[in-house]
């Protein structure tokens, strides 16, 4: 792995995998136009590998348009291979909007031995991003994945301790579903990011249902009698109860807040959120999954693991 020490004082050379995501755009514009509102200093992306899957329209009917926006109004350099561009910069931004290619696209990042983001989905399944972080464990390679909805305000005060011990916490977001992943995977993992944000990585078991008016709900069960539920819903928000009162949680505040957590992430190596818990998360989205093929069943976070591995 590359000396991180390196990066410490000087502006690090970001390169971009997957060019069919808004977050490919927004990223880059917070990160190198230095009048931009919400500026983050200290990494700019120079450089990108386009992707795209044919077999996702929202993914293939946005490629060009955002591959064009990024060479013309900030000269970010097209490379045919990820190999290729990994010998010309510091760290990287995986961004394909398909969870499913992440573990081959990652493969050559963590075999250069660079810092890496993982965008959501980290992975098309919970087997795949198993293996993502296994690989970079074993070859010493930083890498995290995140919901930009973890680094919220409202969420992360909650997580600091505002209200106390968290006794439940209720959060809700938009479910759109992609045929090829894990109903929640898609955009149900805003909501459930900012579940774990909250209740943190020991979800024992979930059980899936439907709410009243016909939405998904997924009950997840957490150590010592904690309740944590998923709700799919308008826009994005949640309540959390702790031994100290109540507050709510799960707002968007926008991308900075993430971008701010991955310039020092590349610099120092030291992921601000734990493989523990990302993979807890994907557990619980995979869990629910089962439960609805069970029929509602309670589903154990253990089994999920332990048949995913």
């Amino acid at each position: 792995m590359i000396g991180l020490g390196l990066y410490a004082k000087r502006e690090i050379k970001v390169g971009l995998i997957g060019l069919d995501t808004s977050h490919a755009v927004a990223f880059t514009k917070i990160l190198n136009d230095p009048k931009h509102p919400q500026h983050v200093s200290g990494g700019k992306v120079v450089a990108a590998f386009k992707g795209g899957s044919p077999d996702i329209p929202s993914s293939w009917d946005r490629v060009d348009k955002y591959t064009e926006k990024l060479k013309s109004e900030f000269g970010v350099k097209l490379y045919p291979t990820i190999e290729l561009m990994c010998k010309e910069i510091d760290a990287v931004l995986l961004e394909s909007v398909d969870g499913r290619p992440h573990l081959k696209q990652a493969i050559p990042v963590i075999e250069a031995g660079l810092p890496m983001f993982i965008d959501k989905p980290v992975a098309g399944s919970l087997k795949d991003a198993l293996a993502i972080f296994a690989l970079a464990k074993k070859k010493g390679v930083p890498v995290f994945t995140s919901s930009s909805l973890r680094f919220a305000k409202n969420t992360q005060e909650v997580r600091n301790g505002s209200i106390g011990k968290v006794k439940r916490c209720e959060t809700f977001s938009p479910c759109a579903i992609e045929p090829h992943h894990p109903d929640l995977f898609w955009y149900g993992i805003h909501g459930v990011e900012s579940l774990f944000t909250v209740m943190g990585p020991d979800c024992i078991s979930v059980k899936r249902g439907l709410t009243e008016d016909g939405k998904i709900e997924v009950v997840g069960k957490w150590k010592g009698g904690r309740i944590g539920i998923y709700r799919e819903g308008k826009g994005f928000g949640g309540k959390a109860i702790g031994d100290k009162g109540k507050a709510p949680v799960g707002s968007f505040d926008g991308y900075a807040p993430l971008l701010a957590e991955i310039i020092p992430f590349y610099k120092t190596g030291k992921p601000p959120v734990s493989v523990e818990e990302s993979l807890a998360i994907y557990a619980f989205m995979e869990a629910a999954d089962e439960s609805k093929r069970r029929k509602g069943a309670e589903v154990k976070l253990a089994e999920i693991l332990k048949d995913n591995r």
